[in-house]
């Protein structure tokens, strides 16, 4: 037989085919260089996947996947015994990145892939799809794309790991067809689309993870019908909707359930109550508003349960659930009281029941929790103590109870019960007390939140000792500092609190200044916010060390100096508050450095110069308030290309030039406030391109130009002010595409032509408009008609003849009447008012926009006077008569009672010296009293100002014309009058300083059989008669009362309240007990010591102290009445006059007929009573007789003038 040989093939002789030796030749022979050839197909496969790992961070696959030693020895793979063919590989935990080789599908005995943890990136290779694999993990990796539907061709895999990586697109349908799959995983991906029904039927099934993706759609109600052997099921934080399926009941080995964060509504299926082995129920988040689940008694195993953020019933049976380790409960509507039986779930270790509506107390059974380590209750309506039980459970780390109506104080031993806490959360309550020091024990507390209660005392400096602490609020209380004079000691304390991040100690009366040390507080803080705490000094420099500060806040306290030029350094910063203190010099540039700042409120402090034009260069910048200060200058031109910022308030400063088209760049400005300054030229058109724009205000400057057309494309627009500038032109009818704007001032300026009516101007009233020149339109904004077919000629002749024949003709009045009046002065002859025709009674009611013309507005230029009842303003009517106009505060309660009182006792009653109503203008919501005009203004003024001076004569005369006006209230009104306060301020002066009695807004009419009323109204303390304040009777005896206070308080200078008069001693009293000693009462300025005249001064004076002493007597009925006080002042005038001054026969007459002592006095008595040199003759006594008035009083009776002693009997 031939044997045939070939180096290829292998050809054997039929006879020796089956003996042991040829057999195991042949397989060497023929086998080996087979395996060798497979074994180098998985060999240049993992070359492949090497070479596609950009970055090894552990240079491990460099160094050991060498081609010098078998690749089964290589790090992460694992080979099988026989044919040594690669069997896993796992380089997980590496942090390699690169993508994963395609040659990876090459790998035909592959069984498990495990790249877990790493930086893949790139698409998942479909040739994947080839291998046998049984695991495979890719979790927490960068992949992209979509799943390849080739994975579905894995008949054998088992565990499949896509978690935290980028996939996008829907989860195949075929998957599916992996029958052995146990675990489905694809948490935290982008996958979209509703879940494939096929997935829960297969019945192999024992996970399923989607969660954290963006599936949409429902589940099926059958859910469990082809998989009963189902352990967990997470499609957490998804867009689920629809009802959660009843079948979950039927998935009796199910252990963990969680479909929290989606859009299920309905009920929470009863079934779930029946799954034994549950251990974890996650629903919350969703829109469950029906029942409850009917019974957790079988869920014995059951350790977590969250229902939170739904709409459901407190469950009453999980308290049977005894192995339950965190209840979270919160964000539901739940009402009642936390049931007692929370006690019994003895394992507990977290308990979250905050933001319910939950009353009642805090359960003591709490105490029963030993294992508790979080208590959150906070956001309820609870009331009560915290139980002291609570304090006992050592374990806590987190008591949470803030935003709920507690009381009661902290136990002083708090810091001994709890040493394992870490945050103590109880702001917004009604705690009081002080802040305990054994805080200072909790040596693991990290949060401190205790804001908004009602703490006082000192804050502890031993808070030091909470070296962990990184948070603490302290905010909203009524805690101060024990150097109240001196910096604030416990923030130095602070210092050793290294990691400190949070500093919040806003609203409390700490009062001190700020320490330098401030700038040692801990390198990590964050946040320090410190305003309205009554901090006063400056802002001190090393505050700039905090170089982590990302806000800052300041204001509302009483900081002045500078501000510090290191701020610069705090590069992070992003919010800036230090608005409302006293900071003067100008803003730092150093403040541009700050390129994170997205908030800046300097606002309300006295900083001057200009505005840094680097702040344009701040592009994080989205508010910006420089508003209520002293700077001026342009606005720099750097501004306008703040494109995002967001609001801009430069109100209120002395910032000048114009506004340039590039106001147009701020896209995203949402209010911008240029108002009340010096701003002129034109509004720029481009303004209209501010499509963001809701607030605008410009009003008070000098803009002068139109109203740009482009403003009705502001169609965000809520607000806008022009008012007060010189704008001219018309408005535009553009301005009603505004459909958002709800209010519009474009009042005070030149505008004319017609008022547009659509759109939002049927709701604007006439105070929107007034004081232009020539507007026209409907009738509710009470302005003319406008002609339609002659508006623009009319126009032209209007303004003809108001140029050349008007104008003219005008200003040639006007010098008449100047001359006129200048002659009638020179004259010394008293200019009657033109007011005869403007009598109460012979004049209509005043409209309140003729009141708003007369004052420009009611502006602060024409204010005169203001009070709690109201303000008086200066104004000017259209026939050119000045008056004083009464504006009530209604918000005041008694300001309607005031207006009805002063019009009653004012109408028909007409006395030279009493103030006269013109006429007033009263409606639902504005009620004024137009008046008389008293230039002088009032007698208080005269006697307290620095630069006013009533000589003897003046103040005589004053005094007469009050008696003259209160003898006419009391004895000749049809209707007895009682003033009821009568004091300086409600005297006021005309041009010839006669006096008029003003302010009758508590004053009472009594009839002919009244004698006297009871009132609650009080007049003015130190004015009133003791009987007025102590038993409210009112008569004209108090009235009197009041004049004699005024009678001393007018010749000593002395205010009834005056801080000398403390306890017992009044101003009555101190006159009193002066009555040897007169020159110590009267005000040193009318007496001189070498006066030769001054005895004849000091015995007039005593008369005047002894009258006033008749006035006030304590008894109503010892007090003289007004018509014999009027005499007896008059009797005084008459005996001055009989010794010095002459008086001009045709001069103004008292009541009595008597002249009035006038400016053309003697010349020598004048100096002499003024301090001069001349003598006057002298006379036998230094006063009229005994017994000059007939009256019967212990202060007049036996009065001898030339005496020293005025109380004499």
């Amino acid at each position: 037989m031939k044997l045939l040989r070939n180096q290829e093939s292998c050809w054997v002789n039929p006879m020796l085919l089956f003996t042991p030796y040829v057999l195991v030749l042949f397989w060497v022979h023929c086998f080996t260089p087979m395996v060798l050839s497979f074994n180098l197909v998985d060999e240049f496969a993992l070359i492949a996947l090497k070479a596609h790992i950009t970055y090894d961070s552990q240079g491990m696959l460099a160094t050991n996947w060498s081609t010098k030693s078998s690749h089964c020895s290589w790090y992460g793979i694992s080979c099988n015994a026989p044919q040594q063919r690669v069997s896993a590989i796992n380089l997980s935990n590496m942090g390699l990145e690169g993508t994963i080789a395609p040659q990876v599908g090459n790998l035909s005995f592959l069984v498990s892939l495990d790249l877990s943890n790493n930086y893949f990136d790139g698409s998942l290779p479909k040739d994947i799809g080839k291998i046998l694999i049984n695991f495979l993990n890719l979790f927490n990796n960068k992949l992209v794309g979509s799943i390849p539907e080739a994975i579905c061709n894995l008949s054998k895999l088992e565990e499949l790991y896509l978690g935290n990586n980028q996939l996008i697109g829907e989860i195949p349908k075929k998957m599916s067809n992996l029958l052995n799959l146990k675990v489905l995983s694809f948490p935290m991906n982008n996958l979209t689309g509703s879940i494939p029904t096929t997935i829960f039927n297969m019945s192999s099934l024992l996970n399923i993870s989607l969660s954290y993706n963006s599936l949409s759609g429902s589940l099926p109600m059958d859910i469990c019908y082809a998989n009963l052997k189902l352990k967990e099921l997470n499609l957490s934080s998804n867009h689920l909707s629809g009802k959660v399926p009843t079948g979950l009941g039927q998935c009796i080995k199910l252990q963990g359930i969680s479909l929290s964060c989606n859009d299920f509504t309905g009920s929470i299926p009863s079934g779930i109550g029946n799954l034994v082995e549950l251990q974890s129920l996650s629903l919350q988040n969703n829109s469950l508003t029906e029942g409850e689940i009917s019974s957790f008694s079988h869920c014995r195993e059951l350790r977590v349960l969250k229902l939170s953020i739904n709409h459901g019933q407190l469950p009453t049976t999980l308290f049977l659930c005894g192995e339950l380790l965190l209840l979270s409960l919160s964000i539901n509507k739940f009402t009642g009281s936390i049931p007692r039986d929370i006690g019994n779930l003895s394992k507990l270790e977290k308990i979250y029941l905050s933001t319910n509506s939950l009353i009642g107390s805090i359960p003591t059974s709490f105490g029963n929790l030993k294992a508790l380590k979080f208590l959150q209750l906070g956001s309820n309506n609870l009331t009560g103590t915290i139980p002291e039980d609570i304090f006992n459970i050592s374990k806590l780390q987190t008591l949470a109870l803030a935003q709920n109506h507690l009381s009661g104080g902290l136990p002083s031993s708090i810091g001994t019960w709890l040493p394992d806490l870490e945050g103590l959360f109880i702001g917004g309550n009604e705690f009081s007390g002080t802040i305990p020091v054994s805080i200072s024990n909790m040596s693991k507390l990290i949060r401190l939140h205790i804001s908004d209660n009602y703490f006082t005392g000192n804050v502890p400096k031993d808070l030091s000792n909470l070296r962990k602490l990184e948070v603490l609020n302290l905010a909203g209380n009524q805690l101060t500092d024990e150097h109240l004079t001196s910096e604030v000691g416990f923030l130095t304390s602070l210092t050793n609190c290294k990691f400190l991040r949070t500093l919040w100690i806003d609203y409390n009366p700490l009062k001190g200044t700020l320490p330098n040390s401030l700038g040692n507080l801990s390198v990590a803080l964050e946040s320090f916010t410190a305003s309205a705490c009554h901090f006063r000094g400056t802002i001190p420099t090393g505050i700039g060390n905090l170089t982590n500060l990302i806000w800052l806040d300041l204001g509302a306290n009483d900081l002045t100096g500078s501000i510090p030029t290191t701020l610069g350094h705090l590069q992070k910063l992003q919010r800036l508050y230090i608005a409302g203190n006293r900071i003067q010099g100008s803003i730092p540039n150093d403040l541009c450095h700050l390129k994170n700042l997205g908030y800046l409120h300097l606002s309300s402090n006295k900083l001057s110069g200009s505005i840094p034009s680097c702040f344009g260069d701040l592009p994080a910048l989205r508010e910006l308030s420089l508003d209520s200060n002293v700077l001026a200058f342009n606005i720099p031109m750097s501004f306008w290309s703040l494109r995002d910022l967001m609001v801009l308030s430069l109100s209120s400063n002395f910032l000048t030039g114009n506004l340039p088209p590039e106001v147009g760049n701020m896209k995203s400005i949402t209010t911008l406030d240029l108002s009340k300054n010096l701003i002129s030229g034109y509004i720029p058109r481009r303004m209209g391109e501010l499509q963001n724009l809701v607030n605008l205000c410009l009003s008070q400057n000098k803009l002068q130009g139109s109203i740009p057309v482009e403003f009705g494309d502001l169609l965000s627009l809520e607000s806008m002010d022009l008012s007060q500038n010189n704008l001219f032109g018309t408005i535009p009818k553009s301005l009603e595409a505004l459909i958002y704007l709800k209010h519009l001032n474009v009042s005070f300026n030149k505008l004319q032509g017609e008022i547009p009516n659509g759109g939002p101007f049927v709701n604007f009233t006439a105070e929107s408009f007034i004081f232009n020149e020539a507007l026209c339109g409907a009738p509710h904004f009470q302005v003319i008609a406008c002609d339609k077919n002659n508006r623009t000629q009319s126009w032209k002749t209007k303004s003809f003849i108001l140029k050349y024949i008007l104008l003219p003709v005008g200003s040639a009045v006007t010098l008449v009447a100047f001359i006129v009046l200048w002659i009638r002065r020179r004259d010394n002859t008293e200019i009657p008012a033109p007011i005869d025709s403007w009598l109460p009674g012979a004049h209509e009611k005043i409209s309140q926009q003729q009141l708003l013309y007369a004052t420009n507005g009611f502006g602060e230029d024409n204010l005169i006077g203001k009070g709690s009842l109201g303000m008086v303003y200066k104004g000017v009517l259209s026939n050119g008569l000045t008056v004083a106009i009464k504006v009530f505060n209604l918000e005041f309660q008694g300001a309607l009672r005031s207006f009805d009182s002063e019009c009653e006792v004012m109408q028909g009653i007409c006395h030279r010296n009493l103030i006269r109503i013109i006429t007033c203008c009263s409606n639902l919501d504005f009620k004024a009293l137009v008046l008389e005009y008293m230039p002088k203004g009032s007698l208080d003024k005269w006697l307290y100002s620095h630069n006013y001076f009533l000589d003897l004569f003046q103040r005589l005369n004053i005094m007469i014309d009050v008696a003259s006006a209160l003898e006419y209230l009391h004895h000749d009104c049809s209707s007895l009058v009682v003033h009821c306060d009568l004091k300086p301020s409600n005297v006021l002066l005309d041009n010839n300083m006669v006096a008029h009695v003003a302010d009758f807004g508590i004053a009472r009419l009594l009839t002919e059989t009244e004698s006297m009323q009871q009132t609650k109204t009080l007049g003015t303390i130190g004015y009133m008669a003791p009987e007025y304040g102590s038993d409210g009777i009112v008569s004209t005896k108090g009235d009197v009362y009041s004049y004699g206070i005024l009678l001393m308080e007018v010749f000593a200078r002395k205010k009834p309240m005056d801080e000398m008069f403390t306890g017992d001693v009044t101003l009555k009293t101190w006159v009193e007990s002066l009555s040897s000693s007169v020159i110590e009462v009267v005000d040193a300025n009318l007496l001189r010591r070498d006066d030769e005249d001054l005895a004849t001064k000091l015995s007039y004076l005593s008369s005047l102290m002894a009258l006033a002493l008749a006035c006030t007597a304590d008894s109503p009925e010892e007090r003289i009445n007004m018509k014999d006080v009027g005499e007896c002042v008059q009797t005084r005038r008459c005996q001055v006059h009989l010794y010095g001054p002459k008086v001009m026969p045709n001069g103004p007459k008292s009541k009595l007929g008597l002249p009035r002592v006038t400016t053309g006095l003697d010349k020598s008595l004048n100096q002499s009573l003024r301090g001069g040199s001349k003598k006057v003759s002298s006379v036998s006594s230094y006063g009229p007789p005994r017994n000059y008035c007939k009256v019967s009083n212990k202060y007049l009776i036996g009065h001898v003038l030339g005496g020293q002693n005025w109380g004499s009997t």
